[in-house]
């Protein structure tokens, strides 16, 4: 039925109502068809270029073991890890000395973190896996590498470690050993730190271990711009005693002025 703009909607029967209802249905069902069909062409396109980036990925990784705690140095810099991080799990993380991330050819089955550590005074483990994938219903589940922890050394036991500096801006309680990630098994789906570590630092760490050199020089401009302005304070000052003793001379008394002073496919594939 046709009707004008600003016109009120013309009453609908029932019987118009519910088969809109069901023409809606139909056209929803045609959309969700062509969602599928998109998801699985995305996966295609990331299977392809997985397999690209792996050379270049095997490059960088060589290229990171010449940089000294270049992995714990990425982790604090992280906004969201390094509030995970007390004192004793940075200590521990120095000795990191590879990360490698691998999704399964598929990828919409799950992906692995491996974590690669030089000899060291906590555990006996020379790395450390967690993985995630679906179990036979389709559901997101996790398992992990056992930790063998060396005596009195089982970070995931003590209490109270002290947050790093980095922590404490961002939260007031002290956090859980970053270790316990390892342990914990209770919400795959939504494993944060797992999904940080693959969607953000894995492809790009460079650029949370650069973070505290940007931040330097950074600052490095703004003490410039403050011992400038500092000056320019001190010539004003003397400019003003200039002009109370040459007050009343004439053009020698003329007020004189100066100006100065001058920066996240494998859980949408589960939904799908």
């Amino acid at each position: 039925r046709g009707f004008k703009r600003g016109q009120p909607t013309p009453p609908y029967t029932k019987k118009e109502q519910q088969e809109a209802i069901e023409h809606i249905d139909e056209v929803q069902n045609e959309i969700d068809r062509l969602n599928e069909q998109a998801s699985e062409e995305i996966l295609k396109v990331e299977q392809k270029y997985n397999k690209l980036r792996q050379p270049f990925f095997q490059k960088r990784s060589e290229l990171i073991a010449k940089i000294p705690n270049f992995w714990v140095t990425t982790f604090v810099n992280h906004p969201q890890v390094s509030a995970l991080l007390g004192e004793e799990d940075e200590e521990a993380l120095h000795y990191l000395s590879r990360v490698e991330v691998t999704e399964f050819e598929d990828i919409k089955s799950g992906y692995r973190i491996d974590f690669y550590f030089d000899e060291n005074p906590y555990f006996e483990n020379k790395a450390l896996s967690k993985e995630f994938n679906v179990n036979e219903s389709g559901d997101p589940v996790s398992k992990s590498s056992e930790i063998k922890w060396k005596a009195g050394k089982d970070l995931t036991k003590r209490t109270g470690q002290t947050p790093n500096k980095a922590g404490k801006k961002r939260q007031h309680e002290e956090p859980e050993s970053f270790f316990t990630w390892f342990t914990d098994h209770s919400d795959a789906g939504a494993d944060e730190l797992g999904e940080v570590i693959k969607d953000d630092i894995w492809p790009n760490p460079l650029q949370y271990y650069l973070v505290p050199d940007m931040e330097d020089e950074e600052g490095d401009g703004d003490d410039d711009d403050e011992e400038e302005e500092g000056l320019e304070d001190i010539d004003e000052g003397e400019e003003e005693e200039g002009e109370d003793e040459d007050d009343g001379d004439g053009e020698d008394g003329e007020v004189r002025m100066k100006t100065g002073g001058l920066s996240q496919l494998w859980f949408m594939s589960l939904r799908c």
